[in-house]
Order: structure tokens, then sequence, then C-alpha cells
């Protein structure tokens, strides 16, 4: 299984970027897939995850109600909306999977990205 980050960029505060995550396999029936960032000398951050059971979502508090996940079974796809960018989000952007259950912790995710670079700056 292989996944694949695109959408990151250099955007201005305020501004928003939309990120997708594109798996090899159709894999959104039965793993659970998140994203997490990390920036210059910070651990890796979970920032939302939606499972493949009911499409349960859940958020950092740090993003809530800035970012929204979606996934898009046909297109093997999962996205990430970043609305209300702020410099504190400039990070590489992560997607990863694990069978059916989301976790905040890195170390349980099986499958991950190569990371998308978002910088927030003006």
């Amino acid at each position: 299984l292989q996944l694949v980050e695109a959408g990151g960029g250099l955007v201005k505060p305020g501004g928003s970027l939309r990120l997708s995550c594109a798996a090899s396999e159709s894999i959104l029936e039965y793993m659970a897939v998140a994203w997490f960032r990390q920036a210059p000398g910070k651990e890796r951050e979970a920032l939302t995850c939606i499972t493949p059971s009911d499409g349960t979502v859940d958020y950092a508090d740090s993003v809530k109600g800035r970012f929204t996940i979606s996934s898009d079974v046909a297109e093997n796809s999962v996205f990430l909306q970043l609305n209300y960018l702020k410099p504190e989000d400039t990070a590489v952007y992560y997607c990863a999977a694990q069978l059916y259950y989301c976790s905040d912790y890195a170390v349980q995710y099986d499958y991950w990205g190569q990371g998308t670079q978002v910088t927030v700056s003006s």
C-alpha cells in the first residue's frame, strides 16, 4: 500500500489549501486514515482521523473549526481542507493509515505518505 499526499504550498495567513491523500489500493472501507503534521523541532502532531465504519471524525483542538477531513471511496482518497491558516500551521503534513481504528499515536500507524509542505507566511 502506498499513500501519496499533494496540495501543499505557500499561502498567506487567513488563506486556504486543500490537501489530498491518494491510496494505491481500495482501503477506505476497512482502514482508518489520519492526518498528522510535523513542524521543525517539534513532535508529530495528530490532527484528525476518519474511521471506515461510520466515517466518524475527530479533530485536535488546534485545528477544530478550521480544518475539515473528508473522503472519496471511489477515488481511494482522503482530503484535508485547511481554512483560516495561521503561521503556526506551517509544517509538513502527512497522511497515515491503519486497520479500522483511529489513534493519536503515530507509532500505531502502519502506512505513511511522504508528506507535503505547508508554509503560511505573509
